[in-house]
């Protein structure tokens, strides 16, 4: 499940993203808390199996109620995996409270947002805890000498993944300098014709928000039904993808012929590939 409430707000103004520096109203703050605490209800209620991706328009770890969740869910014996998409910029010492077994981190490092060393000491943090995460960047060219010293100064055992920049096309040459740092890079370079191809999304992976309105994946507006009356749990089943194209990690890897579920076998939500750790 791929959770995404109200919350927008953001401490960061990177230029390449339209919630930088975005605030929520005091309201919006309350309506998201209140929101993610009764999805929080819902998933340690249940008796299935489920794996959790807080994918937040803004940064939600600054806030305690995602923290919290966070750590409420790890504990729970159904829930396989609980993540959160993360900019780090938040202390750390919450993680002693959550199982790092099912707790993990996608983190991204956006450069000029963050001092280096501090960003490289909390991901040096994360190791000595043992919290599985990833780390990365988004392929622009103005990061790439930093996402260089990034990768060096990493452990070899995290993964550091590229994501293509939105609206950038990349020249073999440029391509296969971002491949040296992420060999899985090609999967981001373009998009992927997905019209008509088998997707776990609206089948064994939906999205949600705030108000519990469950739709296949985050880029299909139609609505399967709602989470918490159960017409969203009745309404799944097997659906070719209906979008031209799918652009966004978190979309296309659950399409099927890409086989990126052998890939990131036991990682898909953490985006942590199955062939790490390296070295």
């Amino acid at each position: 499940m791929l959770y995404r409430g109200p919350l927008a707000s953001c401490d960061y103004d990177c230029p390449y993203c339209p919630f930088a520096k975005r605030r929520d109203s005091p309201e919006r703050l309350r309506a998201d808390r209140a929101a993610l605490e009764r999805f929080t209800d819902w998933a340690g209620a249940q008796e299935f199996p489920i794996s959790v991706l807080f994918t937040p328009w803004g940064e939600g770890l600054v806030r305690s109620w995602y923290r919290r969740a966070m750590v409420e869910l790890s504990h729970a014996p159904h829930i396989a995996t609980v993540a959160i998409q993360t900019n780090l910029g938040t202390r750390l010492d919450w993680l002693a409270d959550a199982d790092p077994a099912t707790l993990a981190l996608w983190v991204t490092y956006h450069p000029g947002q963050v001092a280096y060393a501090r960003f490289l000491a909390k991901c040096r943090e994360l190791v000595e805890r043992g919290t599985r995460f990833s780390v990365g960047v988004v392929g622009l060219p103005e990061h790439l000498e930093a996402a260089r010293r990034l990768r060096a100064d990493l452990p070899p055992s995290v993964y550091l993944w590229v994501n293509a920049a939105e609206g950038h096309s990349y020249t073999d040459g440029e391509a296969a300098t971002w491949t040296e740092l992420d060999p899985l890079f090609g999967f981001s370079r373009t998009p992927h014709r997905s019209l008509g191809l088998p997707c776990r999304t609206g089948h064994s992976v939906v999205s949600v928000d705030g108000d519990g309105l469950v739709r296949r994946c985050h880029f299909v507006p139609e609505a399967l039904g709602n989470l918490y009356d159960g017409t969203a749990l009745r309404a799944l089943r097997p659906r070719p993808c209906p979008l031209a194209v799918c652009d966004c990690h978190i979309g296309y890897v659950h399409l099927e012929p890409l086989d990126l579920y052998r890939v990131f076998a036991g990682g898909v939500l953490e985006r942590v590939p199955a062939a790490w750790p390296r070295g």
